[in-house]
């Protein structure tokens, strides 16, 4: 336990507390011999990033004792969560790790669960978008910092927003079915996006 507190960047008795409410797992025993591993490391760097959000240790609490319930993200945030169009993508942190290596910091980690990129469920993480995860994860090989990537991510995140209300207000005023012409404005957003790029790389 110890060296899990020592790894986390947590005192001990903190680990204790957390262990007693039930906000990480069991360990695993071999006779009096406790063993912890990276899914207990996960979880704490996980309840570090919802602390910092403003979240409660109940709430946090909650959420552990749903998860390890075998109850999904979806219905844990009670629908919350909008269909989407984007595949969700279930990670080990070990996953997680190899897709980022170096980069998953508590730091990064609380960015991305700022943005809604990651949750956890369970022993798993889930990240929201295959799309998305990919290409984090090539901009990272590219040499571009997951922190400066996430960061992109926010400014990125308004300028979407306001595109999705342009195009709401537009088809709203012609009495259009938004999801039928959905397809559309995505097309419009790629073929405008690419001149830009053009305009910007052209010599």
């Amino acid at each position: 336990m110890p060296d899990l507190a020592e790894a986390a960047g947590i005192p001990l008795r903190t680990l204790r507390y957390y262990r007693e409410r039930g906000l990480i797992p069991p360990p695993r025993r071999e006779g009096r011999i406790a063993w912890y591993d990276d899914r207990h490391l996960a979880r704490l760097r996980t309840i570090a990033a919802l602390l910092e959000r403003g979240h409660t240790l109940q709430g946090i609490a909650d959420l552990s004792a749903a998860f390890d319930g075998g109850r999904g993200v979806d219905e844990v945030l009670g629908g919350l969560v909008a269909p989407t169009e984007e595949t969700p993508v279930r990670l080990t942190p070990e996953e997680l790790a190899d897709y980022f290596e170096g980069e998953v910091t508590p730091e990064n980690l609380a960015a991305a669960l700022d943005l809604g990129y990651l949750a956890t469920d369970g022993e798993e993480i889930v990240h929201i978008s295959r799309r998305l995860l990919d290409v984090s994860a090539a901009l990272v090989r590219e040499g571009v910092p997951l922190s400066a990537v996430l960061t992109a991510g926010h400014r990125v995140r308004e300028h979407a927003e306001s595109l999705a209300d342009l195009f709401l207000e537009f088809v709203s005023a012609h009495g259009t079915d938004p999801e039928k012409l959905r397809p559309l404005a995505k097309s419009v957003v790629e073929a405008e996006l690419s001149m830009a790029l053009d305009r910007r790389l052209r010599p």
